[in-house]
């Protein structure tokens, strides 16, 4: 367990998978991937009750979950974009919010606004065909304790990240690293400067061979850019907290 302090907890399921326990107490998945998940350990695949779910985009890797992880935890809201959350509902999933980037929504006493990513966002159906998932998103949330924290979502670099940092002043980023599907780790350091954030939590790597990025490179790549910001390597399983 490694320490961010604050009274939150962030685990890391393996891959994209996050699971927030929050300083009030609720417990917040981000992009159900866990039964099939290669990277997500055995003791994790029964994780118990969720407050809410945030879906990022569309993608078999953070959502092909979502629809069972629903079923058996029952999130009180299961936020995502609205192309998203009309598949969710016909798919027979409660309590879906639909929006679109830049609203903000109160999540079980969590601000959580949706951003931009810059990624795309096919959903795989049953029946094999890719439909229309609307846009990829990442999110800010805002904790009860005032803690600010940068979910990115699957992305590459963007400009507006600047802005990001400006607007909403986050101290922690959550980054994917693992190259050709998304960032590198040499994009995920310019990013985390533009957003000013002093620690990052990698994500979407090391699950397959073609993700190559690793926390290390990410630290030797703010160290070219003289950037001080303390990267975490959790391990999937583990705790940031």
């Amino acid at each position: 367990m490694t320490t961010l302090g604050r009274d939150t907890k962030i685990t890391w399921f393996g891959h994209a998978t996050f699971l927030y326990e929050t300083p009030g107490g609720k417990r917040i998945m981000i992009d159900p991937w866990v039964y099939e998940n290669p990277s997500c350990p055995d003791n994790l695949k029964d994780f118990g009750s969720l407050d809410a779910m945030l879906i990022t985009h569309g993608h078999f890797d953070h959502i092909v979950d979502a629809v069972g992880v629903a079923q058996a935890t029952r999130p009180r809201q299961i936020v995502s974009i609205f192309e998203i959350e009309n598949w969710l509902g016909r798919k027979g999933v409660e309590n879906t919010v639909g929006m679109n980037k830049g609203g903000t929504v109160d999540v079980q006493g969590v601000r959580v606004t949706m951003l931009h990513a810059d990624h795309s966002c096919g959903i795989t159906d049953d029946d094999g065909s890719i439909i229309y998932g609307g846009e990829a998103v990442g999110y800010l949330l805002e904790l009860e304790n005032g803690l600010r924290i940068y979910q990115s979502g699957d992305t590459a670099i963007f400009g507006d990240m600047r802005l990001y940092g400006e607007l909403f002043r986050p101290e922690v980023a959550v980054l994917p690293i693992g190259d050709y599907f998304t960032m590198d780790p040499r994009q995920a350091a310019y990013a985390a400067e533009m957003l000013g954030v002093k620690y990052v939590i990698p994500s979407h790597y090391g699950t397959f061979p073609i993700l190559t990025g690793t926390p290390q490179m990410l630290r030797d790549e703010l160290v070219k850019r003289g950037y001080e910001c303390h990267v975490f390597e959790p391990k999937p399983g583990e705790t940031v907290s």
